[in-house]
């Protein structure tokens, strides 16, 4: 139909005389005959009585076709689409400009920025867990309780909450690199601050500079999915996502490892823990403060080019108009996104939970194990560091995001309910093994729910979406932690895992109601021709002569869905 209207247009301003309504154009036997034939109607066009006009015919309609895509658009919404500026030498600027932003181009310095981020992320992680891990020494150390060593870890979560909506913000308005300064940067400052709490009075400084870090936490884990948007091409985007998050995860692991070894238990002999202490936190300093300075040479808000069709579409930077509120309402209004913001928070706030508890887990079922529970909780990280990278891999070559992410929720519960039943039988190695599969599983989803959020919200920021998934994570891991401690202490760590693995069971039956809309890689796999368009044209092979632009702007009305 397409062809069809354009040789319509072309005759009508050809011919004398021709109403300006009329829904036919010429045909016949002879070339000539296109334009003083008799007229034929639009409606029974193919491509048949397109070659019985001849080669004359055939090569105006090739000529004609270049401008297919842009005469398909109504007049109102073409105009919508250009920049200020009419008449025809204005429309054809916009459109080599148009073509220019499509362009998509790879640079090598997206692995800088992913290294540089996951490894200041690493070392945020590992200040989280930090204390936890060893939480008898802290409590000897500063004559506290455990619980309020607890806090320590809680606090990453408290302080997320309400500073997450500033921070998506900042992001959205003033790019990646301000926003991975802030990390940073505040990263680099806690670790300093912790340097001078190396007493056994200033309980209340340590206190302080966890703060800090945890603040630096607010403007570090909702990037993953936006570096891999915006630097990572539509066949690596999700491994990337699964690398950012890695290095979170192998600042975690290494927060279980290192610490019982930097800061073992010297019970009576506080002048030697206090040094092994200044130890570990001059440490952690040093290297912090060399990631900002790399952080300030790297980081960039995007690339010159796109990475991808899904990314040459949107704006380089916020429109006028642009509403952060209209967003996040866009979000909340988004079913499948509530279903996954809800299932995300159990998920990832049951690992929380796990984390902070594992040490007082560890010490009530076996005694004087402290560096054994550091290495179970390394176990259980660098399992599930393994499984994120498979994830990754496996989202990449299928994009199946809801069947991979209902099947790895499953195997959690699974993983769950077994550590529970076989953590109190007294064999220590059976709990590396029982903790490495619960690992494997229950990390390896952190990525793909921040890679799944994005699909079924697309075009909204990848920031946003992520923030409002970790803001969940944090309610619930804060909830989980508060209780399952509770339970853990009066009763025993069996009462406690067992309150875990009924929520996951929950997570389970709201992952399998969210409605799977892969709606960012409809926009790259339409733009490649892979999927079968809804155009009106008649004749069959035009798809293939249709122009990029008009293939994105017919998938960004996301009417292609994928269900699994």
């Amino acid at each position: 139909m397409v062809a069809g209207e354009l040789v319509q247009e072309h005759t009508r301003a050809e011919s004398t005389g021709a109403p300006d309504d009329v829904g036919t154009i010429t045909g016949g036997k002879a070339a000539h005959e296109l334009r003083s034939g008799p007229l034929v109607p639009i409606d029974k066009l193919d491509q048949y009585t397109v070659l019985e006009s001849g080669d004359e015919a055939v090569n105006l309609l090739k000529a004609l076709n270049s401008r297919a895509s842009e005469q398909e658009i109504p007049p109102d919404e073409r105009e919508a689409m250009l920049p200020k500026g009419g008449g025809v030498g204005g429309e054809e600027e916009n459109v080599k400009k148009e073509n220019k932003c499509l362009e998509t181009k790879l640079y090598w310095r997206r692995f800088g920025v992913l290294a540089i981020f996951s490894l200041y992320s690493l070392v945020n992680s590992f200040q989280w867990i930090q204390y936890s891990i060893i939480a008898n020494v802290f409590c000897d150390y500063y004559g506290v309780s455990s619980s309020q060593v607890d806090w320590l870890s809680i606090v990453y979560m408290v302080a997320y909450i309400p500073l997450i909506f500033p921070a998506t913000w900042l992001l959205d308005k003033k790019g990646l690199k301000l926003t991975a300064l802030m990390g940073a940067g505040l990263n680099c400052l806690g670790a300093w601050v912790k340097c001078a709490s190396v007493s056994r009075d200033l309980f209340g400084v340590t206190m302080f500079a966890q703060v800090i870090c945890s603040l630096a936490q607010v403007f570090i884990l909702g990037l993953p999915s936006r570096i891999a948007s915006v630097w990572f091409g539509p066949k690596e985007v999700s491994t990337a996502c699964a690398t950012a998050v890695l290095g979170n995860q192998l600042g975690t692991a290494i927060g279980f490892l290192l610490p019982p070894v930097l800061v073992p238990n010297t019970s009576g002999d506080f002048e030697l823990m206090g040094h092994n202490i200044k130890v570990m936190f001059y440490g952690t300093a040093i290297i912090a403060s060399v990631l900002f300075i790399l952080t300030v040479i790297i980081f960039k808000d995007r690339p010159e080019m796109p990475p991808s069709y899904a990314q040459a579409v949107l704006p380089g930077s916020p429109p006028e108009d642009y509403s952060y509120k209209q967003s996040i309402i866009n979000l909340f209004q988004n079913k499948a996104f509530l279903l996954l913001l809800v299932s995300y928070g159990i998920m990832t706030g049951s690992f929380y939970s796990v984390s902070t508890l594992l040490n007082q887990m560890i010490m009530a079922c076996y005694e004087s194990q402290e560096l054994n529970a550091g290495r179970i909780g390394l176990t259980l990280v660098v399992a599930g560091m393994v499984g994120s990278i498979i994830c990754g891999l496996w989202l990449d070559y299928t994009k199946t995001y809801k069947m991979t992410t209902l099947a790895v929720y499953i195997l959690s519960f699974l993983g769950m309910v077994i550590f529970t039943f076989t953590l109190d039988l007294k064999n220590i190695y059976l709990v590396f093994f029982t903790a490495g599969v619960l690992g494997f599983f229950m990390t390896g989803y952190l990525p793909l729910g921040f890679e799944f959020g994005v699909e079924i919200t697309y075009p909204e920021s990848e920031g946003t979406s992520s923030g409002l998934l970790n803001a969940f994570a944090q309610i619930f891991g804060i909830i989980f932690t508060l209780i399952q401690g509770q339970l853990t202490t009066a009763y025993n760590p069996l009462a406690g895992n067992l309150f875990l693995c009924a929520w996951i069971f929950l997570g389970i039956l709201l992952t399998a109601l969210i409605k799977s809309e892969l709606k960012r890689n409809n926009v790259n796999m339409e733009a490649e021709g892979k999927q079968p368009l809804p155009t009106g044209c008649s004749v069959e092979g035009s798809k293939a002569e249709m122009t990029t632009a008009t293939k994105l702007e017919n998938s960004i009305s996301f009417s292609h869905e994928t269900s699994v």
